[in-house]
């Protein structure tokens, strides 16, 4: 370990010391690729050192999706899981009170939200200290974050969010649109439909570095160096998530207003009075991406009091899987009431995109 993390640091201090220009991208491009390639050979040390594969937190996923209630010790996670769901798990003033991962269903605009409060992260969760990477672990299973930073310790949100990126977690980032094809001969070719910052001899020097000397790239959204780097990794996960600013009754509006600047806070609360959280549910289910969807059978009314929650954009065929394996195969057609559709009872395919508040009958052998 000690190896790795003095030449990560001297990589890390070149870095600084060389002012970024056209003339010396190419470098720091091959000196961030040399750190990512560290830091995941140390990770890979790690996880053999200690035996651990999944580290002991597995949580049965449950409900329409799941949200991990991410933060330092005492942030006040544990009092907001039982605000939210009504869990009763154990709640104390001192660090580390959660030592398991402690589960609560939210129940929402009809949506079951499964929101699980894990142990504390600390600083150096990354690379294996406390059960900072057991945690971790735990959230690249989950749909969202929901960030937690105590109001009376805001620089704790820096820490958290230099840990989960460390953990190969992409905070409200989409995964760039970059298609890289190895093939046997021929170099690397690169092509784009957007303009990039990053000059493609760069980009070429950062694959070589990961020994792909042979490729076909595609790329089709706004990338730099960093981005780049991780589509070649293809380890990293892409996340949405919420940051909550808890304990807001203890400082005052003035210094809420200054913290939430700081921490790029979505919304502020106070779970030992109540203030904001149903506004917080809302926040979470907007950024679940839910929509609802009231299911009907044929020549029945349609069931308008439970609706099937889907994310946005669903298709006819996404809701076919969720509801049973076969109904894709025993598909004939499907009626389709509201607002995606031309007509009230439109006969449409399993290829047609839902909207929120459809009606939907489906057809099955």
């Amino acid at each position: 370990m000690g190896k790795y993390d003095d030449k990560i640091k001297a990589l890390e201090e070149e870095i600084k010391k060389t002012k970024y220009n056209k003339a010396t991208q190419g470098h720091i491009g091959i000196l961030k690729a040399k750190i990512a390639q560290l830091k995941d050979a140390s990770a890979q040390r790690s996880a053999q050192k200690t035996g651990q594969s999944d580290y002991g937190f597995t949580v049965r996923k449950s409900g329409d999706g799941s949200v991990i209630l991410l933060g330092f010790p005492s942030t006040g996670k544990s009092t907001l899981l039982n605000k939210l769901t009504g869990a009763g798990s154990e709640v104390g003033s001192y660090a580390f009170t959660t030592l398991t991962v402690e589960p609560g269903m939210m129940e929402h605009k009809q949506a079951k939200i499964q929101i699980l409060d894990v142990p504390g992260i600390v600083s150096g969760a990354a690379s294996g200290k406390g059960r900072g990477r057991e945690v971790l672990t735990v959230i690249r299973n989950a749909d969202m974050i929901l960030l937690v930073v105590d109001a009376t310790q805001p620089q704790q949100y820096e820490a958290v969010v230099k840990e989960a990126r460390e953990a190969h977690i992409r905070m409200n980032k989409r995964k760039p649109d970059v298609w890289i094809t190895k093939k046997g001969r021929g170099g690397i070719q690169i092509g784009k439909t957007v303009p990039l910052d990053v000059d493609d001899d760069t980009l070429k020097r950062i694959l070589r570095q990961f020994r792909v000397n042979n490729a076909d790239v595609l790329i089709r959204s706004k990338v730099d160096v960093d981005d780049f780097i991780d589509v070649i990794e293809g380890n990293k996960k892409y996340l949405p998530s919420v940051v909550c600013v808890t304990k807001a009754d203890l400082v005052t509006k003035v210094e809420l207003k200054k913290i939430m600047k700081r921490v790029h806070a979505d919304i502020a609360i106070s779970a030992h009075t109540g203030w904001n959280i149903e506004k917080l549910k809302d926040l979470v289910f907007e950024h679940l991406d839910f929509m609802r969807i009231y299911m009907k059978e044929p020549r029945k009314d349609a069931d308008m009091e439970i609706p099937l929650i889907i994310t946005r954009d669903s298709s006819i065929r996404g809701v076919c899987h969720k509801l049973h394996k076969d109904f894709v195969k025993k598909f004939k057609f499907a009626r389709v009431w509201g607002p995606s559709a031309k007509f009230a009872g439109q006969r449409l395919m399993l290829h047609h995109v839902l909207k929120d508040g459809d009606i939907l009958e489906l057809h099955i052998h």
